[in-house]
């Protein structure tokens, strides 16, 4: 190997894969946070090299414990997302704007769900979801569907 070849080289002339990151949409979160079906799998997607939680997650999870849990909750919880080892997506370029404005004018999602698949559309990611809205985009993106919740839950 070259002095100063970075990690990336060594992986392509080994002929190893990347494999590609896992990214959490809120229904992940919320099952790790609140030990649901499921959980276990996010859990080791939290070890992984590269977890990406976009922004909007960090926004769902927030505003749906305030409403439920109250600001204590809602706090105790934010905090605790910051000590995982993830990457959270902070920015969004015009593609991803795009990609999610597109995403959200052809299938039956909500803006958030739009942005979050975009953001798992633009990292090449696998996203981890238990919201059946995210099956509209079968085919568009790498997707890995915890258990839904059953109607009695």
């Amino acid at each position: 190997m070259n002095p100063g070849s970075n990690e990336e080289e060594m992986k392509i002339s080994s002929g190893e894969e990347e494999s590609p990151p896992y990214l959490l949409d809120t229904s992940a979160l919320f099952t790790f946070i609140e030990d649901e079906d499921g959980a276990d799998r996010v859990e080791l997607a939290l070890v992984q090299e590269t977890t990406l939680i976009p922004w909007t997650v960090l926004l769902e999870t927030y505003y749906i414990t305030l409403q439920e849990e109250g600001q204590a909750e809602a706090d105790r919880r934010i905090a605790l997302i910051r000590t995982l080892k993830v990457r959270i997506l902070w920015d969004m370029n015009e593609s991803m704007v795009l990609t999610a404005a597109k995403l959200k004018a052809e299938y039956q999602i909500s803006l958030a769900d739009a942005i979050i698949a975009a953001c798992a559309i633009r990292h090449n990611a696998i996203l981890i979801h238990k919201d059946p809205e995210f099956e509209a985009l079968a085919g568009l993106l790498h997707m890995e569907a915890l258990p839904y919740k059953s109607a009695s839950q």
